[in-house]
């Protein structure tokens, strides 16, 4: 079985979102604008990006119910200390309009093995 390939070689870029914050109306533009924020940061195309939010959830931070986000961002590849840096920064501007605070988030990289990701029925390895 021949690898799946995609242009450019880019491949599943993932961006989860859970918040204790209510996203209401909003939702889907702050959705919307994380989706072009992972696909800029890692040099994806936009249309591999997936995003998924998880508003209005328990959370603690810090022993904390102040508003605060856990965030998880999944890629073969871009991983890096750059795109990291550039993508925390854009969820965190994207979460502070709803009053989210930069040292109340937590943006978790991780880099995947190519055999480790199933797209269209096969992975990418193959």
């Amino acid at each position: 079985m021949e690898p799946c390939a995609m242009p450019g070689d880019a491949v599943d870029p993932s961006l989860f979102v859970m918040t204790n914050v209510v996203l209401g109306e909003k939702k889907m533009e702050f959705m919307k604008a994380a989706s072009k924020a992972v696909a800029k940061c890692l040099s994806k195309p936009e249309s591999y990006v997936a995003v998924s939010v998880q508003d209005g959830q328990d959370l603690l931070f810090g022993g904390s119910e102040a508003p605060c986000a856990l965030c998880k961002v999944l890629s073969i590849g871009s991983i890096n200390l750059e795109n990291n840096r550039s993508l925390t920064q854009e969820v965190s501007a994207l979460m502070s309009l709803f009053n989210v605070p930069p040292d109340r988030i937590y943006v978790n990289f991780f880099d995947l093995p190519r055999e480790n990701v199933g797209f269209n029925g096969k992975t990418f390895a193959g």
